[in-house]
């Protein structure tokens, strides 16, 4: 599978508005998002538009206007958003269950390859359609909390100045699904009150 760049600004956005969302902002402009991503502004604006049209996003106008999250955060699954702006998961159109399209192979049904892919198609899609928005959220601020970064738009609300972040390479720990473990080690050594000494 290749993410096509944008399905990728498309999840970096609606990441956005679902941080934006977490921290109290009932809407993000536009040029805020496109700032905040690195992004030409008529680039967000398109995906915003097409997000808005299958109902993920919503703008507001007015003084306070913006975009914001028409769904809640964790009934938007990351799959449907890729899907969404590329189609399918399957690397090849063969081994695609949504956007299925005949190949060339003599055999099909009997092909080496469009069952492997079948099994790639599956392994991508177990991850993407288990997280939802709300979890990426929850997992993207508490590292940033724990590293001491600044959230994107925190300063829309008077917080504290932007922290510098610190460029490192890629550590295997820093991964989503590192962050969602810890996060379950944590939920589970909190002791249960309702449990007697």
């Amino acid at each position: 599978m290749h993410l096509s760049k944008k399905a990728e600004y498309a999840l970096r956005a609606t990441i956005h508005l679902g941080i934006a969302s977490e921290l109290g902002l009932t809407t993000v402009a536009g040029a805020d998002l496109a700032e905040a991503n690195r992004l030409p502004l008529k680039f967000v604006e398109r995906i915003l538009q097409e997000l808005r049209e299958a109902g993920i996003v919503e703008t507001r106008r007015g003084k306070f206007g913006g975009y914001a999250l028409a769904k809640a955060p964790d009934s938007i699954r990351i799959g449907d958003l890729v899907r969404l702006m590329d189609g399918r998961l399957a690397p090849i159109c063969c081994a695609s269950e949504n956007a299925y399209q005949r190949c060339s192979c003599p055999d099909e049904d009997h092909c080496g390859l469009r069952m492997l892919m079948i099994d790639v198609r599956n392994a991508i899609a177990n991850i993407l359609d288990r997280y939802t928005i709300a979890q990426v959220v929850e997992v993207t601020l508490r590292k940033m909390r724990r590293d001491g970064i600044e959230p994107p738009f925190a300063s829309h609300l008077n917080l504290q100045d932007k922290a510098s972040a610190n460029k490192r390479r890629a550590d295997p720990e820093d991964g989503f699904l590192a962050g969602l473990s810890q996060l379950a080690l944590q939920t589970s050594s909190v002791p249960d009150e309702t449990e007697s000494p």
